[in-house]
This record gives C-alpha cells, sequence and structure tokens, in this order.
C-alpha cells in the first residue's frame, strides 16, 4: 500500500470539504493539478510555490488563513510533484518546470500575484519576478535555494536528497522541522519515494552538473516589496544561503530570522506563517 500516496488523497479531499477546488489545467501542453480558493479579502491573489519533492498540499495549513486577507489563494503540484504527472521537460529540467509555472501564473492566475516561495520555489519565484516582473506584485521567500554555495556546501546539500535507507528518511526529516512532529516522523521512510521519483532525481542530476545559481544582478534589481524569512533551526540549507541573500537582496527587502521555524514552516507552524505574511502584506500596502 503506498501510505503516503492515501495521505495525500485524504489531504486533498479534507481540503475541497472545506471549499478549496482542486482542478487539473492544461499549461503548455502540461496537465497539471492546481488548487484555488477564493478569498474575503481584497489583497491580491497569493500564489504558493513548493520546493523539490514537495507538494502544493504542503501549503493545506494556510489556504483559509490566507482567503480571510486576499482575494484569492492559489498553489499549483509543480510537474511530476504531487498530482501532476511526471514531466522534466526536456534536456534543461529547471527550465521546463520554471516555464510551466511561468505560464500557470499567466494563463491561470491572470493578474499580478504575492508569490511565496519555500526552497526551491522560492529560488524560482525570485527568477519568475527577475524574469517577469509584471506577474509579481510582492515576493515572500521562505527559507529559499538559489544561492551560489561553495562546492563542498552544495555537494553536502545534494546529497542530503539522495535517500536510500530508513535511517537517511528519518535524518532528512529531522533536517526539515524545528521540531518533526511525531505522524511525520512514522512516515519518515516513506520518503524516499518522493526524493526517488524521475523528475525530482532529473531535478538533482541538472543541479550537480550546471550548479546554476541566482545571480547577484537578479537578487538586486527586484523592485517589488521583497520579504525573506529563515528559520533560527534551519537545518537544511548552509548558512552561507542567507549570507548571500543578506549580501544581495535590495536594500528595501525585509529579512527575517524567526525562532522556531525549520525548514517548512507551512507544515509546522502554519498560523505564524500566516500572520508573517499578512504584516508584510500590511506594511508593502497590499
Amino acid at each position: 500500500m503506498d501510505l503516503l500516496g492515501g495521505v495525500q488523497k485524504v489531504m486533498r479531499h479534507m481540503l475541497v470539504a472545506r471549499g478549496v477546488e482542486s482542478r487539473v489545467v492544461s499549461v503548455g501542453g502540461q496537465s497539471v493539478h492546481m488548487y484555488e480558493l477564493k478569498g474575503q479579502g481584497k489583497g491580491p491573489p497569493v500564489v504558493l510555490v513548493h520546493g523539490l519533492a514537495g507538494s502544493a498540499n504542503g501549503f493545506s495549513g494556510v489556504f483559509l488563513k490566507l482567503a480571510r486577507r486576499f482575494s484569492r489563494v492559489l498553489a499549483m503540484d509543480m510537474p511530476g510533484h504531487g498530482f501532476s504527472a511526471e514531466y522534466c521537460g526536456g534536456p534543461v529540467c529547471v527550465r521546463g518546470q520554471f516555464d510551466t509555472l511561468r505560464l500557470w501564473c499567466e494563463q491561470v492566475v491572470g493578474e499580478p500575484a504575492f508569490v511565496v516561495g519555500n526552497s526551491l520555489g522560492g529560488a524560482m519565484s525570485v527568477k519568475l519576478a527577475s524574469e517577469y516582473p509584471a506577474l509579481v506584485k510582492a515576493l515572500a521567500l521562505v527559507a529559499p535555494a538559489g544561492a551560489a554555495l561553495p562546492p563542498e556546501a552544495f555537494d553536502a546539500l545534494l546529497s542530503s536528497f539522495d535517500v536510500k535507507t530508513p535511517e537517511e528518511a528519518r535524518n532528512l526529516t529531522r533536517r526539515l522541522f524545528h521540531k518533526p512532529p511525531l505522524p511525520v516522523m512514522l512516515f519518515a521512510t516513506e520518503l524516499k519515494k518522493f526524493y526517488g521519483t524521475p523528475t525530482v532525481q532529473a531535478l538533482a542530476a541538472e543541479a550537480r552538473a550546471t550548479r546554476e545559481s541566482l545571480t547577484p544582478e537578479a537578487l538586486r534589481g527586484l523592485k517589488m516589496p521583497v520579504l525573506l524569512l529563515w528559520g533560527g533551526s534551519e537545518r537544511l540549507l548552509p548558512a552561507e544561503t542567507l549570507e548571500y541573500y543578506r549580501a544581495h537582496l535590495p536594500p528595501h527587502a525585509r529579512i527575517d530570522v524567526v525562532e522556531g521555524f525549520g525548514h517548512i514552516p507551512q507544515v509546522e507552524r502554519p498560523d505564524e506563517l500566516v500572520s508573517h505574511l499578512v504584516r508584510f502584506s500590511d506594511e508593502a500596502g497590499l
């Protein structure tokens, strides 16, 4: 029995039962799954972008809370993740993922959005804001990847996703949280299925081969309001990541190190994450 697959389906059912629409859309010839919830607020739509081996379900705890403040809340399963079909996008897998995100924002979101990206989703969100600024009204980066790292730190980061044994799966799970919830640890050994998919393996292989990172120019050129949230308990990304963003984000960017946050606060601390996002949006006049 695919335990994690079953859990993912239950989470989708619970979101739908609470008014979140689940549907499959065609973007650039690729079928992708997405969620959308119409909000009661007057703020711009919020777009939630998950990280490597994650899914839109990871944001399940923030949908309804964000909908109180914003007009719409949307999240897509990136190709090869969640309920979206396996897909790499040709020889340049990362660019294929990014192009799908960009087309989805253009065709489905359809207006400038408050884009919130976590981990690899944070790096892609920066790229979106840099190359297509008309799509991004404001940007929130939650433990974003994409920094230029020393070779040893970069290799160690990629090696952490090479999960082959139950103990390695448990170790990776611990690194994602400030304090891993017991139910998550019980499913930790199943994580290797997420990190072993063809899409995730292709993304990791391309990262090893190209060592591509966000350029200082791309970060400095961001004109929209920018928030970076970094966990005081961040254990996955190396400290050099935060140093890189501190050095190259524009002066107007706000950088907060939050005690009690790990790598995926949307899963562990959804209420606190929403509070930070709403406070930032209020200050930015969204």
